[in-house]
């Protein structure tokens, strides 16, 4: 999964003594399987943990992984490096760009996917971009436009002909999308 170099180790364990409340540290990343993606690591607290998270007991800490996180992990380095300022923690995951969704991927990760790898390109042409902000619990995609896109006149016409309708029809799940980007901010418009 991931290596956490013995210096890494040492650092964290270091860091976390200075916690009175840290049970440990927990590593994620956000947008997972996205060109957004970023690792993070961060201390984990009591009612940080889900139930599937990973825990790996190392000599001095434990550590979760976030469930949701594990695939884009794998072959992941965490290590520390001394130099003349102190030090530098360094986090390399590789894969966590990678896209790696199947019918039984989240729903955030197969939109984020769908968006990444498809919409976006086309938007890109006008210098536009879209993401997720969030899924509802009746599974209805908030979305948020960015660039050119933002404005733009033909954005209701982008949203409903082209992004809608592509994640409708790869995501059945999807009850249907909702933009909240507020588009009276018209100085990088397309249109």
């Amino acid at each position: 999964m991931i290596t956490i170099t013995e210096s890494a180790q040492e650092y964290l364990a270091e860091l976390l003594a200075k916690q009175d409340d840290a049970l440990g540290v927990r590593v994620f990343i956000n947008q997972p399987g996205t060109a957004r993606a970023e690792t993070c690591i961060a201390y984990c607290r009591d009612g940080d943990v889900q139930d599937e998270d990973v825990e790996e007991q190392l000599a001095k800490f434990t550590v979760w992984y976030e469930g949701r996180s594990v695939p884009f992990l794998e072959d992941a380095l965490v290590d520390y490096s001394k130099d003349r300022m102190g030090g530098q923690l360094t986090i390399k995951a590789p894969n966590a760009k990678m896209p790696r969704v199947s019918d039984d991927s989240p729903i955030e990760d197969r939109i984020n996917y769908v968006l990444y790898n498809e919409v976006n390109p086309a938007l890109a042409a006008h210098g536009g971009e879209v993401s997720l902000v969030e899924i509802t619990q009746e599974n209805v995609a908030i979305l948020q436009f960015g660039g050119g896109c933002q404005g733009c006149a033909a954005v209701d016409q982008t949203l409903k002909g082209g992004v809608e309708k592509t994640l409708l029809e790869q995501i059945p799940q999807l009850a249907g999308v909702r933009d909240i980007t507020d588009h009276t901010d018209t100085s990088q418009a397309y249109y």
